[in-house]
């Protein structure tokens, strides 16, 4: 029983919502729109499988985060980062044992975090910031931050260790930290 799903009607009702959410995850239009794409036709081939325990839009943005997911695991091979170099913004003894340098921390951020993670331009330059990212750093950072994903879950997708993982999200956080306050809070 398909719980009177009308598929005929889901791009003028969710289309753009869907598009947002992929958008704000893989920054690509291109992309976007073939993940909502996918999203519709998985849907229609799912409609049997409906349980009504949920509305047409969260059933359907639950499948889009499934392609999410696979977009960024197709993305990924199966090669794991080496945790080599330390950074030099730290000291001697790196980034898990000591502070920062004392000339390369970061600056304190003067804003109100609610109104600037609302703002549209904010959120262009941290795409673009997320872009300039190593593939599987930026695949870690979405699924780990936006997507939400338990960790275990990510190290699955993505076929890393957990050690790995948290490496990956700590460089990528730097360097997202770096873009941001070069190109956002200067």
């Amino acid at each position: 029983m398909n719980h009177q799903l009308n598929p005929d009607s889901w791009v003028d009702a969710y289309g753009d919502y869907l598009y947002r959410y992929a958008f704000t995850r893989v920054s690509s239009s291109e992309i976007a729109e073939d993940l909502v794409q996918e999203t519709f036709l998985a849907g229609i081939k799912g409609l049997a499988s409906f349980e009504g325990k949920s509305n047409e839009r969260t059933w359907l943005t639950a499948i889009l985060k499934r392609k999410i997911i696979d977009f960024y695991r197709k993305k990924s091979t199966s090669m794991e980062m080496k945790i080599e170099s330390k950074d030099d913004r730290f000291g001697k003894y790196g980034s898990m044992d000591d502070h920062w340098m004392e000339n390369k921390a970061p600056k304190e951020w003067q804003i109100n975090a609610d109104e600037d993670l609302e703002n549209s331009e904010f959120k262009a330059i941290l795409q673009a910031c997320i872009k300039h990212l190593p593939e599987k750093w930026a695949s870690c950072f979405i699924l780990r931050t936006m997507e939400e994903m338990k960790g275990e879950e990510v190290c699955k997708e993505l076929n890393i260790t957990s050690s790995n993982m948290w490496v990956m999200l700590h460089r990528a956080r730097l360097q997202l930290r770096d873009c941001l306050e070069n190109n956002w809070f200067k």
